[in-house]
């Protein structure tokens, strides 16, 4: 699992200046969890009175970490919280064993930070089928605590890459009822990339008071627009984890009927879930599958997650190929509904097929040049109902072979 030396052409610029959150404490170490030097552990106390909201991957063979994580996420209490993050190693798949880890990893950081166990959420990553040294991460904990401090934000972002090829970031600032709540998160993920819950790792902090239902209602609502309408590669992780705290710290009290709260947290949301694709795994192109016309928004989806995840359109989209008839290809494959002879297809603004056979004004050159950029729009209209919606994803080039064939070296 050699940590990638290039990064993503579809990177950020820079990583965003995230804003303190008060209420919340970073700390990052080297714990050598798999490599030595590399730093491979986050810590994040939020204080008394922050609430703790999640979702999880639905996989069948879900990491420890994340079974103990939906144990505890619904259970409340006023003595604060933590999370503890480690890469190297994803803690799947690691019968009793694995258990064993989270009770020794999450009781630990009960004992340091003086906190009941059950308010101690733990995620692991890396790879998968390898008995966790959760020792030496114990052996950090109380090194961990002394490092703590509010700035410590973009350390943490920077410890739980794996292969990732930049740290992901994002936030934002809300006005509620004249008064200033800010929310900042950070991400993980470049592969085994298909959220069937939430998504890869992720942790979004708000200094708004928000009481727990209140705060899952939000997150689960807004994971179906976000992290579950990104792909890289189709296959969905073992440990997909996303964790909101609210630490209250601003006093500003959130409802469910605060649309400028959810509305910003929405947007961090989706600028983290839209720079993991970024980051796919090999990916020289960002792409948006847009879906209007179906039958209904579960058949939108579907079709456009079949036009995403189809390795033919990835692999034609990576060679700037305009190969329109693989989008056909992938709606009639969908199992949503679907005619040929109502279906449109776009590229960006160039109309390439009407009415179940290629547009009078198409031209293929227009179409290639367009393929060449960076950023592309891939629009399906179905003509069948009001159904819509939008996914991301990236091209499938020889990188991600290069990648995944070399993961455990």
């Amino acid at each position: 699992m050699a940590k990638n030396t290039s990064v993503s052409p579809l990177a950020p610029a820079d990583f965003p200046d995230l804003p303190v959150i008060e209420g919340v404490r970073f700390a990052s170490i080297a714990a050598g969890v798999r490599y030595t030097g590399r730093t491979d552990v986050m810590l994040a106390h939020l204080a008394p009175g922050s609430t703790v909201a999640g979702v999880f991957t639905r996989s069948a063979t879900r990491s420890a970490p994340v079974l103990d994580c939906q144990a505890k996420i619904a259970r409340s209490g006023d003595e604060g919280a933590a999370f503890l993050v480690n890469s190297g190693n994803s803690n799947a798949f690691t019968g009793r064993h694995g258990v064993e880890s989270v009770r020794a990893v999450t009781s630990g950081v009960a004992e340091v930070l003086g906190l009941p166990e059950h308010r101690v959420f733990s995620s692991s990553t890396g790879v998968i089928g390898e008995p966790m040294k959760h020792e030496r991460i114990v052996a950090k904990l109380a090194d961990l605590k002394e490092a703590l401090t509010t700035g410590g934000i973009a350390d943490a972002a920077r410890a739980i890459m794996t292969t990732d090829t930049f740290p992901k970031g994002s936030a934002t600032e809300v006005d509620v009822d004249g008064q200033t709540v800010r929310i900042a998160g950070i991400a993980k993920g470049s592969g085994m990339i298909e959220p069937d819950m939430g998504t890869m790792l992720v942790y979004i902090f708000t200094d708004a008071k928000v009481p727990q239902p209140v705060l899952q209602s939000m997150v689960s609502a807004l994971n179906r627009t976000t992290f579950n309408c990104i792909t890289v590669d189709s296959d969905t992780s073992t440990s997909d984890t996303l964790l909101v705290g609210a630490t209250g710290a601003s006093g500003v009290s959130i409802t469910e009927h605060s649309i400028g709260f959810m509305e910003g947290l929405r947007r961090v949301m989706l600028d983290l879930a839209q720079q993991v694709v970024r980051d796919g795994e090999g990916a020289t192109k960002l792409v948006e599958i847009s879906v209007t016309g179906a039958a209904s928004d579960d058949d939108a989806h579907k079709h456009a997650k079949s036009i995403a995840n189809s390795p033919l359109v990835k692999t034609a989209i990576a060679g700037e190929d305009p190969n329109w008839g693989r989008v056909v290809m992938a709606i009639g494959k969908s199992g949503a509904r679907a005619d040929r002879d109502t279906l449109a297809i776009w590229f960006g603004d160039i109309k390439v097929a009407e009415n179940g056979w290629v547009s009078p004004d198409y031209c293929e050159d227009e179409a290639a040049a367009y393929m060449k950029r960076q950023e592309l729009i891939i629009h399906v209209d179905l003509g069948l109902g009001g159904g819509t919606a939008r996914v991301w994803t990236c091209d499938l080039t020889h990188g991600y072979i290069d990648i995944n064939a070399d993961y455990r070296s």
